[in-house]
C-alpha cells in the first residue's frame, strides 16, 4: 500500500508542476493585460509592486517590467524565511513571467483605446483580479505583496483580497499625493473589485456551508444526508434550555449548491427540525479540496 502510494505522488507531482507553471503563465498573462491595455492608458495606479512599477514608469519612463524584478528581489529574501521553499520558488519564476509579460506587451494600450476612465479601471480590476486568484488557487502568486499577503493567511487566517487590500490602500493613499486624488480614487474601485474577484476565484464560487440542525429525528436526518448527498455527519450533544431534553445535533458541512437539497431532506424527514445554514471561510478535510496557502 505505501510503495503505491509513493508511485502515486511520483506520477502526480510532474503533473502538477505543469499545471502550475501553466497557471503562471496565463495568470501573468492577464495581469500584465490588466496593466497595459488598462491601468496605464487610463492614468491609473495600482498597489503591490506592480502599483510601485507603474509609478517609476509614470515619473521615469523605465517600463514596469524592469522595476517590477529589481523591487521583487528584497521581498524574495524575507519570504524565503517566512514561508515553504517550493512556494517562493514558483513565485520567483512568476516574477520573471510578470516582467516578460509587462515588457512585450508595453504600449499595446494605444491599440485598445479606451476613453472612460471608470471603465478602465472596472476590466482592468476583472483581468487582473482574475489572473492573480487563478495563481494563488494553485499556490502560485507573483511575488512581491502577494507574499507578504501569503505570510497573512498563514500567520493570521486572512483572506488574500483582505490582506493585499489592506497594504495597497496605503500605497495608493501616499502614492495620491503624487499623482491627485483622482486617480487614486479611480484605483481603489478597480482594487476593491479586483480583490473581491480575487478571493471568489481562489475560494472558488461553490462556497462550502456549515449546517447545524436540531431535530427529534437526527439519526433518520443523518441517514438521509449521508446517502443522499455523501457528506459526512457528526453528532453533538446538546440539551434544550426550556425544555431540559437532551438531543442529538447534527453537524455537517455542504457546498452551496447542496443546500437546496438539504432544505428537501430537512422538510421530508422533520419539517419542524430548527437547522442553521451559515458561511465557511476555509474547509481542510478528505471530503473536500484545501484551496488556498
Amino acid at each position: 500500500m505505501a510503495i503505491e502510494s509513493v508511485k502515486e505522488a511520483n506520477h502526480k507531482r510532474p503533473r502538477d508542476i505543469v499545471k502550475k507553471l501553466f497557471f503562471i503563465v496565463l495568470g501573468n498573462l492577464l495581469c500584465a493585460i490588466a496593466f497595459n491595455v488598462f491601468f496605464i492608458p487610463s492614468k491609473l495606479l495600482s498597489g503591490g509592486v506592480g502599483g510601485l512599477g507603474i509609478m517609476i514608469q509614470y515619473l521615469t519612463g523605465i517600463p514596469s517590467g524592469i522595476s517590477v524584478f529589481l523591487i521583487n528581489l528584497p521581498i524574495f529574501i524575507v519570504g524565503v524565511r517566512m514561508i515553504d521553499k517550493e512556494f517562493i520558488s514558483y513565485a520567483f519564476i512568476s516574477t520573471f513571467v510578470l516582467s516578460f509579460f509587462l515588457t512585450i506587451t508595453n504600449g499595446i494600450g494605444k491599440y485598445f483605446l479606451i476613453d472612460d476612465v471608470l471603465l478602465g479601471a472596472i476590466f482592468g480590476a476583472v483581468f487582473n483580479g482574475v489572473g492573480m486568484g487563478l495563481m494563488f488557487r494553485n499556490r502560485t502568486c507573483q511575488g512581491g505583496l502577494d507574499i507578504i499577503a501569503a505570510i497573512l493567511k498563514k500567520k493570521l487566517n486572512m483572506n488574500i483580497g483582505t490582506g493585499l487590500m489592506t497594504v495597497n490602500t496605503v500605497i495608493i493613499s501616499l502614492s495620491s499625493l503624487l499623482f491627485g486624488y483622482k486617480s487614486a480614487m479611480y484605483t481603489l474601485i478597480a482594487m476593491y473589485i479586483g480583490y473581491k474577484i480575487l478571493d471568489k476565484v481562489q475560494t472558488g464560487f461553490n462556497v462550502k456551508k456549515n449546517v447545524v440542525i436540531v431535530s427529534d429525528k437526527s439519526q433518520e436526518m443523518a441517514d438521509e444526508i449521508i446517502q443522499r448527498l455523501h457528506r459526512g455527519v457528526t453528532f453533538l450533544e446538546g440539551m434544550g434550555g426550556y425544555t431540559k431534553e437532551n438531543k442529538k445535533v447534527i453537524y455537517c458541512i455542504v457546498t452551496s449548491s447542496e443546500t437546496a437539497k438539504l432544505k428537501d431532506i430537512v422538510e421530508e424527514v422533520d419539517p419542524k427540525a430548527f437547522f442553521t445554514i451559515n458561511d465557511v471561510v476555509e474547509v481542510r478535510g478528505s471530503s473536500f479540496q484545501s484551496v488556498g496557502m
